[in-house]
């Protein structure tokens, strides 16, 4: 699979370290596109430092990338929380989250679309969440996460017609730095909540990542447009972070 190449938003840390990691081992290319260089060292990963917060500087980022690799792989899976009750809440957290989950998943496509429909073949994935659905303290988050399945079933019509699909795996509560800013690891809270998941256990990157992965295989080419809830059951029940 040398003629694969992955860009992972956020493949430094979490689940795009560990989605990054296993693509690795499938003989992808990848390039992580994060504030931070990827942790990992491997010869067939390279790191775009980039905050995809500032619009300028992800269009200068995704031109770069376009214009070095052949991108088969573009899997959008950086994200914030900002949480905060609606009284709290600012137009400014809208906007913020709406061009890291949003916009900046656009120009990087823009990007690497030419090539992909010369090839008649490509893969876009976003890291979507449960949180789309609706979650206490979560108004810009859940307003764009929600987006960006509005946004995926758009794309995906677009581009049928050209061997690439659009799809979204939205988690539910991750065991990951992200979900640890808001739950203290190891807390009481923790360990009630992930009694109430269906399941009864919170997740873990690598139940993410297997998602991912069954997206990503060139064979699986018949499935666009859909939103893979890997949440436990939370997405089908009452959950209360």
């Amino acid at each position: 699979m040398s003629d694969l190449t992955a860009v992972i938003t956020g493949g430094n840390k979490g689940i795009g370290a560990d989605l990054a990691g296993q693509l690795l081992e499938r003989g992808y290319r990848v390039i992580s596109v994060a504030r931070r260089a990827a942790e990992m060292d491997h010869p067939m990963l390279s790191s775009v430092q980039c905050d995809l917060l500032d619009a300028q500087a992800v269009a200068e980022a995704a031109a770069e990338i376009a214009a070095e690799y052949e991108v088969t792989h573009l899997i959008h899976n950086a994200g914030l929380i900002w949480p905060n009750l609606l009284e709290e809440a600012k137009p400014e957290d809208i906007t913020g989250l709406a061009q890291l989950h949003l916009g900046s998943a656009l120009t990087l496509v823009q990007a690497v679309l030419p090539g992909m429909k010369a090839r008649g073949f490509g893969r876009v994935l976003f890291n979507g969440s449960r949180a789309a659905l609706g979650v206490p303290t979560r108004t810009a988050y859940s307003a764009t996460k929600a987006g960006i399945i509005g946004m995926a079933r758009t794309w995906a019509l677009e581009f049928a017609p050209h061997g690439i699909t659009v799809n979204v795996v939205a988690p539910g509560p991750i065991r990951t730095d992200n979900f640890w800013d808001i739950i203290p690891k190891g807390s009481d809270q923790e360990a009630e909540l992930g009694k109430r998941i269906p399941v009864g256990r919170l997740g873990e990157p690598r139940d993410v990542t297997n998602a991912f992965l069954f997206f990503c295989d060139p064979e699986n080419g018949f499935v666009t447009g859909q939103t893979f809830y890997v949440c436990g059951g939370a997405s089908i029940g009452m959950l209360q972070l």
